[in-house]
């Protein structure tokens, strides 16, 4: 196992405790001699969003700037079943 810190030392130690963590240390944190979480680093999501990536791949039409009909206002407004 690795590094185990009480809550005091991670409150006071936090920076610290990060860079461990990032290093590939295990980080667990005790409330007494009881382990309760582990730091553990965020890994990345994946690639960034791109604005403008969709452009060509989808097309509104004229319909889609009427206004809906009275029954479909209804029901998002939630007066329908």
């Amino acid at each position: 196992m690795g590094m185990i810190v009480t809550v005091h030392q991670a409150k006071t130690q936090l920076s610290k405790l990060i860079v461990s963590a990032l290093a590939g240390e295990e980080v667990i944190i005790a409330r007494g001699a009881t382990p309760v979480v582990k730091l553990t680093p965020v890994e990345p999501t994946g690639k960034k969003r791109v604005f403008g990536s969709m452009k060509g791949r989808i097309a509104l039409t004229d319909a889609f700037f009427e206004p809906l009909p009275e029954d479909e206002l209804a029901l998002w407004s939630g007066e329908g079943d």
